[in-house]
């Protein structure tokens, strides 16, 4: 038996025999062309417009957070730089198959040079490249296994296209070798409760047919079980079925504490789904997607609308909106698209928009308009924020334009350890512990290599939650947890134990939340807080906590 180490997304477990993925279209030749430069870039055209039609249509098909990633491929396709790039190549006399393959590579360079955001594409620009290349030579592009029979699919990392349309009857869970927890493989697993391990390294080993269990939960990918472990896996896979399947109520602790449980969501149209899943609210809604698929930035007029059917779906209940999060890594022509060294530290969040700040100021009288005219509980929020004064700035900004309860975003360490003095002006604060951690253990959360470090179960990042939460309850504020962590049922518990006052996460994970924190009672939860802040890594600090939990 070995046990081979990712990061778990999803919570449940899963088995079966392993089918890898097709090995990737071998380098075109850069043998000259037989054909003139205007037929070589006509072809192109015609195989880069069929395959991002084709995407569309897949995205049309698959729906939610799927349809997004894949018209964004869509939309690099047929990116008139790259078809520049092609083009000059072109022009020298090679063929179209290698001037695609030779121009996304450059590309994809300089995307994984910029890191963040756009380091985490250039995955996606490969399947691109991979796509046209199959159409010009005429064969099928590589895509998912078919072994006549329910398997583990292994690969190096999955494209969104074949993300999107899994068979969910025969991919029992999926493992990649690279990728992190907010990859699209990722994103995508998650929202189709798929059980999955990303960043998984040692996976290449995972040989055709082999048996595995796959523990998304622990992010461990077991080979040759043994019966019993079989045993205990699909024990384990009925008990989590069974919970799903329980009534939903209110997020509660045994003793009755209210622990609200709200939704991640990116777009109105998902709001209707969280519903459906038991979400009291919304803990974090993203407005990106008004502002990254322009050119421009969107109206007024155009955000009023889209925050107005939001807080219509949520009559009477929390809903928090989190202020544009972009910048160096997510680059707006209209806000900063100057290229940076190292844009994860650059002009980001509340950073980039008091460069910008009429688009701040535009998005806050949406907000305030939307909540005029509807009778939910608005929250806004700004992302990103470092310091005392800039936690000042935007809570005096946003109570100008009319925002009731304005709050930050604690996502970097300096904000965690000025929690006490931030929550004195701030209204709440939601701890977004995806780049908590990141920044808390200096390892890119896009970046396979360092998968390993982006566990919010380390103490690092585990304190710094509890000086926020320590800072709630002295100035009596609200303090949630919006980031991966809190789909994590035993971590759920530890964050409640820090002193979280609500929990947000994708919606396919409040049942398992849910179910979780109805085992234990408050002193229960501070008890197994205590007990992973004592340990000295992450791995360590889980273990100490099941142990907690189960005395």
């Amino acid at each position: 038996m070995t046990e081979l180490r990712g990061v778990g997304i999803g919570l449940g477990v899963a088995q079966g025999p392993v089918a890898r993925m097709a090995e990737p279209l071998p380098a075109p030749s850069d043998a000259p062309s037989t054909l003139s430069p205007d037929e070589e870039k006509a072809r192109v055209k015609d195989a880069v417009t069929a395959v991002a039609r084709e995407l569309e249509q897949r995205g049309t098909q698959a729906g939610g957070a799927a349809q997004e990633v894949l018209e964004a491929q869509a939309m690099m396709a047929e990116d008139p730089s790259l078809e520049d790039e092609v083009g000059t190549r072109i022009a020298r006399g090679l063929t179209g198959e290698f001037a695609v393959f030779d121009a996304f590579a450059s590309f994809r360079e300089q995307l994984t040079a910029l890191g963040g955001y756009l380091g985490e594409r250039a995955a996606d620009l490969d399947d691109v490249a991979q796509r046209v290349i199959a159409r010009l030579r005429g064969v099928p592009a590589p895509g998912v296994p078919d072994p006549g029979h329910p398997f583990v699919l292994v690969a190096k990392d999955l494209a969104p296209a074949d993300t999107a349309l899994l068979d969910l009857d025969k991919v029992l869970a999926l493992v990649t070798t690279e990728g992190g927890p907010t990859s699209h493989t990722a994103i995508l697993a998650r929202e189709k409760s798929i059980v999955a391990v990303v960043g998984a390294v040692d996976a290449k080993s995972l040989r055709e047919g082999e048996m595995v269990i796959v523990d998304a939960a622990a992010g461990v990918v077991t080979t040759e079980p043994t019966t019993e472990e079989l045993d205990r896996a699909k024990n384990r896979a009925e008990d989590r079925a069974s919970a799903s399947s329980a009534p939903i109520t209110d997020g509660a602790l045994s003793d009755g504490t209210p622990i609200p449980l709200l939704a991640n969501l990116g777009k109105p149209e998902a709001a209707a789904d969280a519903v459906a899943l038991g979400a009291e609210g919304v803990g974090l809604f993203r407005t990106e997607f008004l502002f990254l698929s322009s050119a421009q930035a969107p109206t007024v007029e155009q955000q009023r609308e889209a925050y107005t059917k939001l807080l219509s779906a949520f009559p009477g209940k929390k809903v928090v909106v989190r202020v544009l999060d972009a910048g160096a890594d997510k680059p707006l022509a209209f806000l900063n698209d100057a290229h940076e060294e190292n844009p994860a530290l650059g002009l980001r969040g509340i950073r980039a928009l008091r460069a910008s700040e009429d688009i701040l100021r535009e998005q806050l009288t949406a907000l305030a308009e939307a909540d005029a005219a509807t009778d939910a509980d608005l929250w806004v929020m700004a992302p990103m924020v470092a310091t005392v004064e800039e936690s000042v700035y935007f809570t005096d900004i946003a109570k100008d334009y009319g925002i009731k309860t304005a709050g930050v975003m604690v996502e970097v360490p300096s904000s965690a350890l000025l929690a006490d003095r931030i929550l004195a002006y701030s209204d709440f604060a939601s701890i977004g512990t995806n780049d908590l951690t990141q920044y808390t253990l200096a390892a890119d959360r896009l970046l396979g290599s360092v998968a390993a470090f982006q566990d919010p179960w380390h103490p690092a990042v585990l304190r710094l939650i509890r000086e926020v939460g320590d800072a709630g309850r002295v100035h009596g504020k609200p303090v949630g947890i919006c980031g991966e962590a809190a789909a994590d049922p035993l971590l759920a518990v530890v964050l409640v134990g820090l002193g979280a006052t609500s929990l947000s996460m994708a919606p396919t994970a409040l049942a398992d939340v849910r179910a979780t924190l109805l085992q234990h009672s408050i002193d229960d939860a501070r008890v197994i807080a205590e007990a992973a802040l004592a340990a000295d890594g992450a791995a360590s600090a889980r273990s100490a906590a099941q142990a907690a939990a189960t005395r």
